[in-house]
């Protein structure tokens, strides 16, 4: 029997914890095997438009293989304080931050040793993580997004667009300011949602396009998303409506800041921990030749792949389990805890 995805709200396989990390409030999702013995501690970080939830099909595989599982709401989401930029400085949205917050989490949990999971900016998050605190990562898997070095030049996300990655756009759109502009109501947060999922207009009309971004007109067209329906929808827009979308966009104002800190980095541009990637073979952003390169840095790399859109946690849940669980296992993981 397939496992089930945690419910929304109430579910006896999780507990929902609030905590204050670097004097933030942070809300997160914690699950332990039943007995209360795990093996090891698994952080999974989401990215956007996403929250801790957007693990679901996830946390129960890894509670059945006897992890304790982590899943916190990151800065600006759901039950996660939302810092206003300015008078805050934006790389409380960083990378670095984010890092740092995780490895103030595993310490108050008492983990010395945690793996890292990520989808998304999750993934980026993840990568650069294991980077700042290699004494704390043991293990990193990344959905959907490749790792990439830090770098000495930096390089504007016009210039990106303008170059090699013009499916990047949609970036420059999101940190501009006009998606809270229509993006702004419960309803119009439900259509955004709705769009972002897959789901189209009468005329097959969509909400988003990486070459453009947000698609304001269509929102009021789009109906519903196979991948983002229900009880589901209705947390995803209970949760966003606490702060507004304009906190989780504070994560695509971050590049200049995030390559300021990733200077510290220069020197540890390699990962040699065991490393996962799943690549989504149908992600129109992060496409399958941006994991080209990796192996250069990653000498202990896994590849994997599911024919899916970005979306691939939630769309094939069971092929990227079944990666997730082979690899687990092939790390000296067994299926099950045997504490």
């Amino acid at each position: 029997m397939p496992l089930q995805p945690i419910e929304p709200g109430p579910d006896p396989r999780i507990q929902h914890e609030t905590t204050v990390l670097n004097s933030f409030t942070y809300h997160y999702l914690l699950g332990v095997p039943p007995g209360g013995n795990f093996k090891a501690t698994i952080f999974l970080i989401h990215g956007w438009p996403d929250l801790s939830l957007g693990w679901r099909y996830q946390i129960p595989l890894l509670l059945d293989m006897g992890f304790r599982v982590v899943a916190p709401d990151m800065m600006g989401y759901g039950g996660t304080d939302a810092p206003k930029v300015p008078p805050n400085p934006i790389n409380l949205y960083g990378i670095k931050r984010a890092s740092d917050d995780i490895a103030e989490l595993a310490k108050q949990l008492g983990a010395e040793r945690i793996i890292l999971g990520g989808h998304d900016w999750g993934g980026f998050v993840v990568w650069r993580a294991a980077q700042w605190h290699p004494e704390l990562v043991s293990h990193v898997f990344a959905i959907c997004t490749p790792y990439t070095a830090p770098h000495e030049q930096y390089t504007s996300l016009e210039d990106l667009v303008k170059g090699a990655l013009p499916q990047f756009a949609y970036q420059i759109h999101l940190a501009s300011g006009e998606v809270e502009k229509s993006v702004n109501s419960e309803e119009s947060i439900r259509q955004f949602f709705k769009g972002l999922y897959g789901g189209r207009g009468p005329n097959g009309e969509t909400a988003f396009d990486p070459n453009q971004g947000v698609l304001a007109e269509n929102l009021p067209k789009v109906g519903e998303s196979r991948l983002l329906h229900g009880k589901v929808l209705d947390h995803y827009v209970k949760e966003y409506s606490r702060h507004g979308i304009h906190s989780t966009l504070n994560w695509y104002r971050t590049r200049k800041t995030n390559w300021e800190e990733d200077l510290a980095l220069l020197d540890r541009k390699t990962i040699s921990i065991p490393t996962l990637f799943v690549q989504a073979t149908y992600d129109s952003v992060l496409k399958p030749e941006l994991s080209r390169n990796m192996d250069t840095y990653l000498p202990n790399l896994t590849r994997g792949e599911v024919a899916a859109t970005h979306w691939a946690l939630t769309q094939k849940p069971d092929e990227v389990n079944a990666i997730i669980r082979k690899w687990l296992e092939g790390q000296g993981f067994g299926t099950r805890s045997s504490l």
